[in-house]
């Protein structure tokens, strides 16, 4: 039987790490993060100091904290600074990467059916302009082993495929894919993967330089818990040539002796606020405080609640939970009642109606198409159990224990 999860307010008295609404339940991390307040005030600080006086700040004391940040960053993700460049999320970072390969008509861009909206979005806009087409991998859900997705994903590559963007973490399913087998497969068939890795940095373990994908798009102010508007993009060495912002500047047209290439593009792209960037080595410093071990202790705590929570609102569900629990990070995406629509919602009722009547912000959303309904909740350090039995109660109350006909639909043999 696995040890109960500490909370970590009652353990190490963070309760007022974090200025969350008291009234609520935020089991919603994943969506956009959540900055602690000693971050926020870090960032107040630097926006006081650019503010003093702007053209000193930007032009001559921005550039040192930024090689900072990024030090401090390359450490965290196993990668060499010089691969590295800040953007402000990682859909920047994958349109960035898009919009600088030259796909020619009949090239293929392999995506799967997991993959985040906004990301497959970017390469339908690319495919159409350039011609090129996009292939779909349907990955399976409910799932039993990361061996599926490697055999979904290979069995559409072909001799015309150009480039897989693949989640790391996939955003509707909450599912940790393969990576490393995906991209070392396909690196043995001659293509390339840019790599959605929106959700990773903070939630697992990374070695960009040890997995060897030639493009990986991250957040910081997801699970590293850094201000909005702090994401990054590697590129591996070999594959920099070419690469440039999805914002053009100064960078491309006026090179510099004493900066990487790939720095000088990327790291002015116009005026703009870069503390969230500056600030990424703040709420590294801060988790690490976190917990005796550091970051891996922390992520280790969080996986461990989002098991229990999962079990937990499977359990009140009726259902059992879709993927094998190796394949769980610090989120898990759990099935509802059926909710035919003609239009999915923005925002579904449902989530509205947890937030206004319980005080429990969670996502609630249509995957892949209506009627399927799919609740996800996330774990992190300000997060106990106690809120997830407060979600499991509200959802009994609003009548989403699921009929047998959908267990039926969701079950395909033990997980745990």
């Amino acid at each position: 039987m696995e040890p109960e999860t500490p909370s970590l307010h009652a353990a190490c008295g963070l309760a007022d790490a974090w200025d969350l609404d008291p009234g609520v339940a935020f089991l919603n991390h994943g969506s956009f993060g959540a900055a602690p307040r000693p971050v926020l005030e870090a960032q107040a600080r630097l926006r006081r100091q650019m503010e003093r006086e702007p053209v000193r700040f930007l032009v001559r004391e921005c550039e040192p904290l930024l090689d900072q940040s990024r030090r401090a960053l390359a450490d965290v993700v196993g990668a060499d600074p010089h691969d590295l460049v800040f953007v402000r999320n990682a859909t920047t970072a994958v349109n960035s990467v898009l919009r600088s390969l030259a796909f020619r008509p009949g090239d293929e861009i392999l995506l799967t059916d997991h993959a985040y909206n906004a990301c497959r979005a970017a390469v339908e806009y690319v495919a159409r302009r350039t011609g090129a087409r996009v292939v779909t991998a349907a990955v399976p859900f409910p799932i039993d082993s990361p061996r599926q997705v490697v055999e979904a994903v290979l069995a559409c590559t072909s001799a015309r495929t150009r480039l897989a963007v693949l989640d790391h973490i996939t955003s509707p399913t909450a599912v940790v894919l393969p990576i490393e087998d995906l991209v070392r497969d396909l690196a043995c068939r001659g293509v390339d993967t840019l790599v959605d890795g929106a959700h990773t940095p903070g939630m697992l373990p990374l070695d960009l330089a040890r997995l060897g994908a030639a493009y990986y798009a991250g957040n910081c102010h997801k699970w590293l818990c850094a201000p909005k508007g702090a994401g990054f993009l590697f590129v591996r060495r070999d594959r920099q040539k070419g690469i440039q912002p999805a914002v053009i500047s100064h960078g491309y047209n006026r090179p510099r002796a004493n900066r990487p290439p790939l720095h000088a593009a990327f790291d002015w792209t116009g005026t703009d606020d870069p503390t969230p960037w500056l600030c990424v080595g703040e709420a590294i410093r801060f988790l690490e405080s976190l917990l005796d071990g550091g970051l891996p202790a922390l992520m280790e705590h969080n996986h461990r609640l989002a098991i229990q929570a999962r079990r937990l609102l499977a359990g009140a569900l009726g259902c059992r939970p879709p993927c094998p629990e190796s394949m769980l990070g610090l989120m898990a995406a759990l099935p509802l009642p059926d909710d035919p629509v003609e239009t999915p919602p923005v925002i579904h009722p449902l989530s509205t109606q947890l937030l206004e009547q319980y005080g429990i912000e969670v996502p609630v959303y249509h995957w892949p198409d209506p009627p399927r309904l799919w609740l996800r909740v996330s774990a992190q350090a300000y997060n106990r159990l106690e809120q997830y039995e407060r979600l499991a109660s509200a959802l009994a109350e609003c009548g989403c224990g699921l009929d047998r006909q959908s267990r039926l639909d969701t079950s395909n043999g033990e997980h745990e």
